[in-house]
């Protein structure tokens, strides 16, 4: 199995054959490691997340994967491949401090919406212009959402208690 990074200058956009290859690469010990964990000999499973290669992955394999590395670039690159989007939702106090935050937060983003606005002007999106609207509209998707679930954790712990 080769020591060499195959995906060295991979952006944040992943596909799914290389978003397997990144976290079995990152996983704990590394690709030997998640193959001994999955019991599949390790010199398959390089040559079959391959980022180059074009051998048939198991969905079995896939599903064990995300199991095992918990990696969100995994299911991002699946949801991307839907049309959709994943968020790992992580609940955050839905205090009134947190509130507060998020609409400043919000202030500071409509102050970048409003720039993308005028870079926009001339209809022709550049790469950069689509990943940077990308990055901030999830960042604030997963801060709401945050906030939510913390409000519901707390709102159910209530009533549990």
């Amino acid at each position: 199995m080769s020591r060499r990074d195959l995906l060295p200058d991979a952006g944040p956009v992943l596909n799914l054959r290389q978003a397997l290859y990144r976290a079995s690469r990152d996983y704990t010990g590394g690709q030997n490691a998640l193959a001994l964990s999955m019991g599949v000999p390790p010199d398959e499973l390089a040559k079959r997340l391959n980022p180059t290669d074009s051998r048939p992955l198991k969905p079995e394999w896939v599903e064990e994967i995300i199991a095992l590395t918990r990696d969100t670039r995994v299911l991002s690159a699946l949801g991307r491949a839907a049309g959709g989007v994943f968020y790992q939702v992580q609940p955050v106090s839905a205090t009134r401090d947190a509130m507060l935050a998020l609409g400043r937060y919000l202030q500071r983003e409509a102050g970048f919406v409003s720039s993308l606005a005028e870079g926009a002007a001339d209809s022709l999106w550049e790469r950069h212009e689509v990943e940077d609207l990308e990055r901030h509209g999830f960042e604030l998707i997963q801060q709401l959402l945050g906030i939510m679930a913390g409000a519901r954790k707390a709102m159910e712990e209530r009533d549990d208690g």
